[in-house]
C-alpha cells in the first residue's frame, strides 16, 4: 500500500523530463503528480498537498525561484528540490540560501534521485525535522568569483548555502588559495548581517604582541605608543562577520582570550578593566589539519569544538579541473574588461587543466592575469609562465 505522506509534484515544461522524474519517484514509492508550468503548479496549491516539489528553473513563465518563494509562504513545511541544465555553483549557493532543499544538475540519473528519495524518506518517516525561515538570499545574486559547475564545488556551495542565514561559527578548512576568504564573504552576505560590517584577518600576518590589540583594541597608556584609546576590528564589525584567517597561527595565549570572548560574547580592551558587548559572526579558516594541531598540543581543544560548530573543506583545484576554464576565463576577462575577450588556444587550455595547481585558484589566476597581459588576443602556450610550460616536458 502506497504511504500517502510520500507525495510529490514534479514541475516541468520537458515532458521527457517530468516523465523520467516521475517515473524513478513513483517506482520507489511516491504518490506523484505533474505540472508543465508554475502557473499549473500555483494553480493546484490548496488543492492538494506534497512532502517535496521538484522543479526546473528555467519554466516558460514564472521561473523555479519564484515556486520556490511562493511555497516557502503558502506552505512552508514543503521541500523544494530545484532542477537546472545551466547550473554554477552561485545557483546553487543561492537556491539553498533561499530555502531550497536540494540543487539537482542536469542530466542526473537514476541514482541521484533515488539516494534523494531515500533520505527524503528517512526524514518523512522518523521524527519531525526543523524548517528554517527568514531567509535574506536574493535569487540570482551574482558573485563573478564563484565560478564553476563540478560536483566538489557544488555541494560547498550547497553547504554555504544551507549554513548562511544561521549565526553558528563556520570552520573553512583547505590549501592556500582555495578561497576561504572569498566562501567567508559569500557566508556574510547571504546572512542576516550583510548589511552590517564583513572583518578579514589574516592572524598570520599580525605580530602575536600585537594581535589581541587589533582584534580588541586598547586604552591610551595600555603600552608603550599606546597615545590614544582605539577600538579593534571586533568593535568595527559589530553587527556584522569577523572573518579569522589562519587561525591555527595565533599563540596558545591569545587562544584563551579568544575563547572567552565566544563564550561570552564580551570583549575587554588592553589595559581596561571594563568589557562590552559584541555581536559579531564568527568565521575561522585554516590551511592545516586543525584536530592535527590539537592533537600536537598547537591549538585548543575547546577553542576547536566552539569554531567548528559546521565544518566546510573547499577541494583543491586538481579535484575541480572541470572548473579550470571557465575561472580562467573570468580571470583573462578581467584584465581586458573593455576589450574584445581573451580567447585561449586549444593547447594553452589544455596545459592549465593538467597542470596540477599547487597554488590552488591563487596560482591560477596570476598565471592567466600574467598571459592575458603579454598576449596578442589570444592566450598561447608561450604566454604561459616558466613553470607550467615546463610541466608540459615533465
Amino acid at each position: 500500500m502506497m504511504d500517502r505522506t510520500l507525495s510529490a509534484l514534479v514541475i516541468d515544461d520537458e515532458q521527457a523530463v517530468r516523465d523520467f522524474v516521475c517515473t524513478v519517484l513513483e517506482n520507489d514509492g511516491w504518490h506523484v503528480s505533474r505540472a508543465a508550468s508554475a502557473e499549473d503548479a500555483f494553480a493546484m496549491l490548496g488543492q492538494e498537498s506534497w512532502s517535496i516539489v521538484f522543479c526546473d528553473i528555467m519554466l516558460g513563465g514564472a521561473d523555479g525561484f519564484a515556486v520556490l518563494r511562493r511555497f516557502k509562504q503558502e506552505v512552508p513545511d514543503t521541500k523544494v528540490v530545484l532542477m537546472t541544465g545551466h547550473g554554477d555553483a552561485s545557483g546553487a549557493l543561492d537556491a539553498t540560501a533561499f530555502g531550497a532543499y536540494d540543487y539537482l544538475l542536469k542530466p542526473f540519473g537514476p541514482e541521484e534521485l533515488q539516494s534523494l528519495s531515500a533520505a527524503l524518506r528517512d526524514q518523512l518517516l522518523s521524527k519531525p525535522h526543523r524548517i528554517s525561515t527568514g531567509r535574506r538570499a536574493t535569487a540570482n545574486q551574482i558573485d563573478v568569483d564563484l565560478v564553476g559547475r563540478s560536483y566538489a564545488f557544488i555541494e560547498v556551495m550547497k553547504q554555504v548555502g544551507r549554513v548562511a542565514t544561521t549565526n553558528l561559527p563556520v570552520l573553512l578548512t583547505g590549501e592556500s588559495g582555495t578561497g576561504k576568504e572569498l566562501i567567508a564573504s559569500a557566508l556574510h552576505r547571504r546572512s542576516g548581517r550583510a548589511e552590517s560590517t564583513f572583518v578579514a584577518v589574516n592572524c598570520g600576518a599580525i605580530p602575536t604582541e600585537l594581535i589581541e590589540s587589533e582584534l580588541f583594541g586598547h586604552v591610551k597608556g595600555s603600552f608603550t605608543g599606546a597615545d590614544r584609546d582605539r577600538r579593534g576590528l571586533w568593535e568595527e564589525a559589530n553587527g556584522g562577520t569577523v572573518f579569522l584567517d589562519e587561525i591555527t597561527e595565533t599563540s596558545l595565549p591569545f587562544q584563551v582570550k579568544l575563547l572567552r570572548v565566544l563564550q561570552e560574547g564580551e570583549i575587554r580592551r588592553v589595559g581596561s578593566n571594563q568589557t562590552q558587548r559584541v555581536n559579531v559572526r564568527i568565521i575561522a579558516a585554516s590551511n592545516r589539519d586543525v584536530e592535527e594541531e590539537v592533537k600536537a598540543g598547537r591549538f585548543r581543544n575547546d577553542l576547536f569544538y566552539r569554531l567548528n560548530a559546521v565544518s566546510i573543506h573547499l577541494p583543491p583545484l586538481r579535484e575541480r579541473r572541470e572548473d579550470i576554464p571557465p575561472l580562467a576565463q573570468t580571470f583573462a576577462d578581467r584584465v581586458y574588461s573593455l576589450s574584445p575577450a581573451v580567447r585561449f588556444s586549444p593547447r594553452a587550455l589544455e596545459l592549465l587543466q593538467r597542470y596540477p595547481w599547487p597554488g590552488n585558484i591563487r596560482e591560477l589566476e596570476n598565471a592567466v592575469v600574467r598571459a592575458a597581459a603579454m598576449c596578442d588576443g589570444m592566450i598561447r602556450f608561450k604566454d604561459l609562465p616558466d613553470r607550467i610550460r615546463n610541466y608540459q616536458q615533465q
